[in-house]
């Protein structure tokens, strides 16, 4: 991405400098590029064009308000997993005809309210959520537009934890018995079926299992016509990953070229839910270095920690580490690790680098599933947030103060 470039060896995000960023609001510290989350919005967008589509960014990716705000602007629909979301989105501007509700666990308070706003579907993944949502379409006297999210079993070759169109996943109805719930959800009162979705899992960097799961599902599709089942959109899920350390991943227009021919004289609207492609690239976390401790194995100990980012200690994932100066004295391989009380709070190890007490490192690429996964474990404030655009630097979430930890908890009263 040009939005990360050095001049003379410091490292810059657009026309800011990471360090006065830094010591303008404190580590550590999340920047977003707002110029690389509108690049990489767009570059679907251009894919997509020659046919009707809606881009549903995956609000779990990235939640604040800002870049919600931002993605509404652009024209972008989105893709949301709880009440929470659906809230965040309607704060930030979006619309609810532009919002498809995918989960598996969709509360009654949680469906009611998104029957009330009028979202575009629910991406239902059960027959008991079918169910329910037809109940309560039916005692509010609304209809609701469901797609059912098939599983159609679908290899996506990413990590486990991130896998969900294996039959052994939790998520969707298995597409061979598909059939049957669609023509159980054609007797329903109170629904309407407009679409089909799937979605294979995150971080894929082939497109073979993507147009493995559509062709599949276009079976599916054919076979629905059949029935008397016309389906209004194709939801293709999201999914394409980004390049934390030597992947190749496939761009949104090798996407396209790859399942126009499976689309043609089709005349589904295509949606698509990518998340971690809109704004992965866009984000740097900033931290300081606290202390260096060497012996048999060298350690640099920086203010952030697992819970701020928790993709290194949860997946094991590699994400790229570089001091945001030239760098200071002789390098050397640290495990860069946080202050948390767990073996697990490591941000990177074997790194390469030459640190002091108090240089300041960048941890790329973590603009999806990096503060939308942070916590308060040992009582840590979580981090501010900051987007840059061009020169300006705008704070979208202050850092939590002390206080905030408590929040909401209540004392005993004295006995």
């Amino acid at each position: 991405m040009m939005s990360f470039s050095r001049q003379q060896g410091e490292l810059n995000i657009e026309g800011c400098a990471v360090s006065a960023l830094a010591e303008r609001f404190g580590t550590p510290l999340y920047l977003y590029s707002r110029a690389a989350i509108e690049q990489a919005w767009r570059a679907y967008d251009a894919a997509f064009a020659d046919r009707e589509h809606l881009i549903c960014y995956a609000v779990k990716a990235n939640a604040n308000l800002a870049i919600l705000q931002l993605l509404a602007k652009l024209g972008s629909g989105f893709d949301i997993v709880s009440g929470g979301e659906l809230e965040r989105v309607l704060k930030a501007g979006g619309q609810p005809q532009k919002i498809v509700f995918s989960g598996v666990g969709k509360s009654r308070a949680e469906i009611t309210r998104a029957l009330e706003v009028g979202i575009l579907a629910f991406n239902v993944e059960s027959e008991a959520e079918l169910e329910r949502i037809s109940e309560i379409a039916q005692a509010l006297g609304k209809t609701a537009a469901i797609s059912l999210r098939v599983n159609p079993d679908v290899d996506a070759r990413t990590h486990p934890y991130i896998s969900t169109g294996l039959k052994d996943n939790k998520f969707g109805i298995d597409i061979h018995r598909a059939g049957a719930v669609y023509a159980h959800a054609a007797q329903l009162p109170g629904l309407n079926i407009t679409g089909l979705d799937f979605h294979i899992g995150s971080q894929l960097t082939e497109i073979e299992p993507l147009v493995d799961a559509l062709s599949r599902s276009l079976a599916l599709v054919d076979r629905l016509a059949e029935q008397g089942i016309i389906l209004e959109h194709l939801d293709i899920g999201g999914g394409l990953g980004i390049a934390y350390q030597d992947e190749t991943p496939p761009t949104p227009a090798a996407l396209a070229t790859a399942i126009k021919p499976l689309l043609a004289n089709r005349p589904q609207r295509i949606l698509m839910e990518p998340g971690r492609a809109i704004v992965g690239e866009a984000g740097l976390l900033v931290t300081q270095v606290e202390y260096i401790k060497t012996g048999h194995r060298d350690f640099a100990i920086v203010d952030a920690a697992m819970t701020d980012l928790l993709r290194p200690a949860l997946y094991d994932a590699w994400q790229r580490i570089e001091t945001v100066d030239a760098g200071q004295g002789e390098a050397r391989f640290y495990d860069i690790v946080g202050p948390v009380c767990e073996t697990a709070d490591v941000l990177g190890r074997e790194r390469h680098l030459a640190l002091a007490p108090h240089s300041l490192l960048a941890v790329f690429d973590a603009g999806a599933y990096g503060f939308a996964m942070a916590s308060q474990y040992n009582a840590r404030p979580r981090a501010a947030e900051v987007l840059v655009d061009g020169n300006q630097a705008h704070i979208i979430r202050h850092r939590e103060s002390l206080e905030s930890l408590w929040q909401g908890e209540v004392l005993l009263e004295p006995s």
